[in-house]
C-alpha cells in the first residue's frame, strides 16, 4: 500500500503522510523567496510517530518532482518495515 500524502498546511508547500507507526513529510525548497530555504527542489524526511526523535532525511533529496519524492518515501517505507529494523 503506498502513502497516502495531503497538503499539511494550505499557504505552504508541506505534504505529509504517516502509516505503519512512521510519519513522513514533503516540502518543497528554493534557494529564494517564501517558506523553506535549500537547494530547489523537494525534499522527503521520515520520523517514528511514537517517538521523541528529530526527522531523518531521505537520501537523494532535493527531487526534481513530487512523484520522485513520494516513491522515495514508499521505498524507505517497505524498508523500515523490514522485520530486523522493527525489533527496536
Amino acid at each position: 500500500m503506498s502513502l497516502q500524502f495531503h497538503r499539511a498546511i494550505d499557504d505552504m508547500e508541506i505534504w505529509s503522510a504517516a502509516c505503519d507507526g512512521f510519519s513522513f513529510v514533503i516540502t518543497y525548497e528554493t534557494p529564494a523567496g517564501p517558506g523553506f530555504h535549500g537547494r530547489a527542489g523537494y525534499v522527503a524526511s521520515w520520523r517514528e510517530l511514537y517517538r521523541s526523535s528529530g526527522a531523518i532525511k531521505i537520501g537523494g533529496s532535493a527531487f526534481a518532482t513530487f512523484a520522485e519524492a513520494e516513491e522515495a518515501c514508499n521505498t524507505m517505507l517497505e524498508v523500515l518495515k523490514e522485520p530486523a529494523l522493527k525489533s527496536h
